[in-house]
Formats: C-alpha cells, structure tokens, sequence
C-alpha cells in the first residue's frame, strides 16, 4: 500500500464515509506505519486551520 493511499484512508475517516467493500481491501494492505503518520499529519493540519480559523473569526 503506498503512503497516498494511506493519506486517502485516513481522509475518508475523518469524515466517516467509506464504502464496506473499500475499507475491507484497504485493512488487508495498510500499512500500520503509513497510517499512524497520515492520521498525525491529519490531525496537525485540523488542528492548525482551527486555531487559524478561531484567530480570523475574534479579529473581526
């Protein structure tokens, strides 16, 4: 499984819409390591466009 496919899994969670037929294929082939970095990269970006968000929405 190749790291951008570990990036669309992870994606897909988020917003918690996956096909049983796709989530079946991609827990056979993940890769534990690629998908713990793709769900940290997720998170730190969430986190970021939140604060940025916050900060924008109190300067006004």
């Amino acid at each position: 499984m190749s790291f951008g496919r570990s990036i669309k899994m992870v994606a897909w969670s988020f917003f918690g819409i996956r096909k049983n037929s796709e989530y079946q294929q991609d827990l056979a082939s993940a890769n534990p390591l690629h998908v713990i970095l793709a769900a940290f990269a997720g998170v730190v970006i969430l986190v970021m466009a939140l604060v940025v968000l916050v900060n924008w929405v109190v300067l006004k």
